[in-house]
């Protein structure tokens, strides 16, 4: 495809993602202005955000890290301000110096010094926590992402669709920018040795559960990262993953053919949540040279045949890109309990299967929802199918 072709497509991308104003900050960013700030607001909530970044650390307290590629990681904690203005599925960021009232924004940074710290303020994060409620959620962002805007999403994930776990967030350096797609694949390469330290220490923690989603073109870095702990003969970080999500793989369906042959064993439930409707991957399609992605839906059975569970999400809210975390019907269905490891397990007839299966309809858009498990299909619409 010549330039020219590529130039075309990502300025359609440009156009179907909207043109907003300046990108997301954490806080007082370069184009503030204190005019629009109502200094007396208070967010409604608080999500904490443990970090670990392959990001270069910054001066700029308003994007603490950078599009460049650091050689080690770098951690923190940052705690993300739910705004009371906001509506479930958004994340109201602003380039501008947000106001806690209407904008996702820090309300506090703290850097650790290293690897160790990170494990032991993880570790008293699941301590405060009852003992079912002892889980970490390590979410991997996808392509186009600054430091503020992959941190905020976590939040968002995890406020909405109302996670119970300590958060982690692996911030890999995305250039944060639709043009320098070829920029995000290279450190999506780059980023799988830091991901897969990441997951060495997360599997030391006290944590009882730990859960890996990976989106877009983050899940390129948590297939390699899984893929050189396998092939390292370190298993264990694999073992002690009790779920992995991957939310619209932006992979090449040979690579991740590829990838599974190298990991061997997958940790267990392993999901896949797909969509035809998704306009981000066909044109990600377009421009690798029309080869199709994982996350495009046209590989179903060749998911199911490596015994990973797969959604598909093409019928469900629209089936954007971003579906996994917007979508109401997901954020009912995970609280009401109708997505749950034992229902990605196929293990029979689970309450969650029950809830999908009421004829009833007692969740608005839960009939589109189809889950091709490794050896049974499952739709609301027509109940269980052998």
């Amino acid at each position: 495809m010549t330039t020219a072709r590529i130039s075309a497509l990502l300025l359609t991308l440009l156009f179907l993602a909207g043109c907003g104003g300046p990108r997301a900050v954490l806080w007082h960013g370069p184009n503030s202005n204190d005019i629009v700030v109502d200094t007396a607001a208070k967010p409604a909530d608080i999500v904490p955000i443990y970090v670990a970044t392959s990001r270069q650390r910054s001066n700029d307290l308003s994007l603490p890290y950078n599009a460049k590629r650091s050689p080690k990681l770098n951690f923190a904690r940052v705690d993300v301000g739910i705004p009371s203005a906001h509506k479930s599925g958004f994340v109201e960021s602003t380039g501008y110096k947000p106001n806690p009232a209407k904008n996702f924004a820090a309300v506090a940074f703290q850097p650790y010094d290293n690897g160790k710290v990170f494990l032991e303020k993880l570790n008293a994060a699941l301590a405060a926590r009852p003992a079912d409620e002892q889980e970490i959620l390590l979410f991997v962002h996808g392509y186009n992402n600054n430091f503020a805007d992959s941190t905020f999403r976590e939040a968002q994930f995890v406020h909405d669709f109302g996670f119970k776990s300590v958060a982690v967030h692996y911030a890999w350096p995305s250039a944060g920018s639709l043009g320098l797609y070829a920029y995000d694949r290279d450190s999506a390469n780059f980023a799988r040795d830091g991901l897969a330290e990441l997951l060495e220490i997360v599997s030391r923690s006290k944590a009882k559960r730990i859960l890996l989603v990976g989106h877009s073109m983050g899940t390129l870095v948590v297939m390699e990262a899984l893929r050189t702990l396998a092939i390292s003969g370190k298993r264990e970080p694999l073992d002690r993953l009790t779920g992995v999500m991957l939310a619209a793989p932006d992979i090449d369906v040979d690579v991740f053919e590829e990838q599974v042959r190298d990991i061997g064993k997958l940790p267990r439930p392993f999901a896949v949540l797909v969509s035809s409707k998704d306009r981000a991957l066909n044109l990600s399609g377009r421009i690798t040279g029309g080869h199709p992605r994982v996350g495009d839906g046209s590989s179903i059975q060749m998911l199911r045949d490596n015994g990973i569970a797969v959604l598909d999400l093409s019928a469900v809210d629209g089936g954007s890109h971003d579906v996994f975390a917007s979508s109401p019907t997901l954020m009912t269905l995970v609280r009401r309990g109708g997505l749950t490891e034992r229902t990605l397990q196929g293990e029979g007839q689970t309450p969650g299967e029950a809830i999908l299966a009421d004829g009833s309809s007692v969740i608005e858009g839960a009939a589109s929802l189809v889950i091709y498990l490794p050896v049974r299909i499952f739709t609301a619409a027509a109940g269980l199918q052998r």
